[in-house]
């Protein structure tokens, strides 16, 4: 092969990857939310799920998307494990319709459809249109690169070195071993296959060996979830050890099931002559029947992917931690018993807010990533506390309750809102511990000392409203009303104060913003407390007069 030969090879396979990288986001773009909202109702039965992640992969051409999205879904507790493995079961499916598409010799009308595609994305303004465009556009690329592909493979067939190293993959281990080498380096199974399909039709490698590199080309293709999962949490790994546990056991079977039964005699016989449909069919085959196969064993493998990365102790505690303690079954209770199970979660979740940004201080002034990390998974958990006390909120407005029971539901509401944003400005200031370190920003110690002091008083703020909400005992109203006002004057005063020591050098500038930042999450923090403190003070039966109390005390 000449250097030029060598040359359009790579420009081919990089068109035919540009090609369906623009296909797929096309099709994303067009969808909009609506695939994420598809798999978001990934029900735990089964089958749906499988469904689900065929049509998924089949409208975005790529099973690693569908991977990742749901590797994030997991990550997130949108879906759960045994959800999970449905979906990467169906997704395993609909990326062999790469194959199929590719079978049909359309390269000679590859210009027409670039062309086409080409207007519609460049010259019409309409949204839609242009992204229905794009995939026109990326369908055209991939058969574009497909045909430079086998033009550029013509005289390898006359190349000794190649069909020598070629030889070495008619040993079967070997074959699939390079297939999944090759996809792991290409990054894509879909491209790859066709690849491997492209050499088949050119004569460069036979049926047989093209089986074992679509074998190979399964484990391969969930190096991409791998890595993404990296930075994910442990239910975010297991994910992609499920895809992985998948597509090992695929393989086995594959390997058993050519090796006892005619099974490639079979799939050669539905297309004779036509080794670009063999290749295609032998990939729809293995993964339907891996499917079929492996279904019914899916919480085994959802249990070895536990084995592989277990669940630790803390894990447990987070899995208590979000589920609901009070509003369990709510379906006969009184409605005052039911608003009161209600209060008593969002308790709960406000102590837990509250420890959140305890920990979230205290990492920013140790630097403590460790404190990081418990910031983040605690903000992760009171997000999906709050989703589901809403959700049984807004679930008991539809009962026949009194106007005024009605009215402290949506205060209710209003409370696991001002909860959970006090977590988010926790993790917020989380967030500017790594910052703090990656940009090596400095603070002198007043700076320091002033934050202190507004993250102590913003916490007692929280403290005293979270009593208030608990207790009702509205007569410390102005108590609490002093304490918020209090974090506003610090506020002022420390800003002041901080810009002074960036006019005297005192303080590096990106110090600075961060001081800033951080003093103004932690005001805002005494803003919702305050809201949680007053929240059920319009629905107090006694109404009794403040506190006389001198709210100067208790500062």
């Amino acid at each position: 092969m000449t250097l030029y030969g060598f040359f359009s090879l790579l420009g081919g396979v990089g068109l035919f990857l540009y090609g369906m990288s623009m296909m797929s986001s096309g099709l994303r773009e067009a969808a909009g939310n609506k695939l994420r909202s598809i798999l978001e109702r990934a029900t735990s039965n089964r089958f749906a799920a499988v469904t689900v992640g065929v049509l998924v992969t089949l409208l975005i051409q790529s099973s690693s998307a569908t991977d990742m999205m749901v590797i994030s879904f997991v990550n997130s507790e949108l879906m759960t494990l045994a959800q999970a493995i449905g979906v990467i079961m169906g997704a395993n499916i609909g990326t062999t319709v790469t194959a199929q598409i590719t079978a049909f010799n359309l390269g000679a009308y590859a210009p027409l459809i670039l062309f086409t595609g080409a207007i519609l994305y460049i010259f019409v303004k309409n949204n839609t249109t242009k992204h229905i465009g794009s995939i026109i556009l990326g369908f055209g690329m991939l058969f574009f690169g497909i045909s430079v592909v086998k033009s550029a493979i013509t005289p390898l067939s006359q190349s000794a070195p190649f069909i020598s190293f070629l030889s070495t993959l008619e040993n079967p281990a070997v074959a699939v071993i390079f297939g999944v080498l090759f996809i792991a380096l290409l990054q894509s199974s879909s491209s790859s296959v066709v690849i491997f399909q492209t050499f088949a039709i050119q004569g460069l490698i036979s049926y047989d060996m093209t089986v074992y590199l679509v074998i190979g080309a399964a484990i391969g293709s969930v190096t991409p979830n791998l890595l993404a999962s990296l930075t994910t949490n442990r239910n975010g790994k297991r994910t992609a050890v499920l895809n992985l546990l998948f597509n090992l056991i695929r393989a086995a079977l594959m390997l058993l099931l050519i090796t006892v039964f005619p099974l490639t005699d079979l799939i050669r016989s539905l297309t004779p002559g036509d080794i670009g449909h063999q290749v295609a069919n032998t990939h729809t085959v293995f993964a339907i029947l891996a499917v079929l196969l492996e279904l019914p064993f899916a919480d085994q493998i959802v249990r070895l992917s536990r084995l592989v990365v277990p669940v630790l102790p803390e894990e447990n505690r987070a899995v208590e931690d979000r589920k609901l303690r009070y509003l369990v079954q709510t379906a006969d209770l009184p409605s005052s018993v039911a608003i009161q199970q209600a209060k008593l979660e969002l308790i709960r979740m406000g102590q837990m807010a509250r420890n959140c940004l305890q920990k979230a201080a205290d990492c920013f002034f140790t630097l403590d990533d460790q404190k990081a990390d418990a910031v983040f998974e605690t903000e992760d958990t009171i997000d999906i506390l709050t989703d589901k006390i809403q959700n049984r909120l807004i679930s008991f407005r539809s009962r026949n309750y009194a106007p005024q029971e009605v009215s402290i539901l949506s205060q209710l509401l209003l409370v696991a809102s001002d909860m959970e944003r006090i977590s988010d400005y926790a993790e917020n200031i989380a967030e500017y511990e790594g910052e703090f370190k990656a940009r090596k920003a400095s603070l002198s110690d007043a700076a320091q000392e002033e934050l202190r002091a507004l993250a102590e008083a913003s916490l007692r703020s929280i403290d005293y409203s979270l009593r208030i909400f608990e207790q009702e005992d509205f007569r410390s109203l102005a108590e609490a009303e002093a304490l918020e006002q209090k974090v506003d004057d610090l506020q002022t005063e420390f800003i002041n104060n901080h810009i002074q020591r960036l006019l005297n050098n005192e303080c590096d500038p990106v110090g600075g913003v961060l001081f800033t930042d951080m003093v103004n999450d932690l005001e805002r923090c005494s803003d919702h407390a305050i809201n949680i403190a007053f929240a059920l003070f319009e629905h107090d039966t006694s109404r009794s007069a403040l506190s006389d109390r001198p709210a100067e005390s208790l500062i």
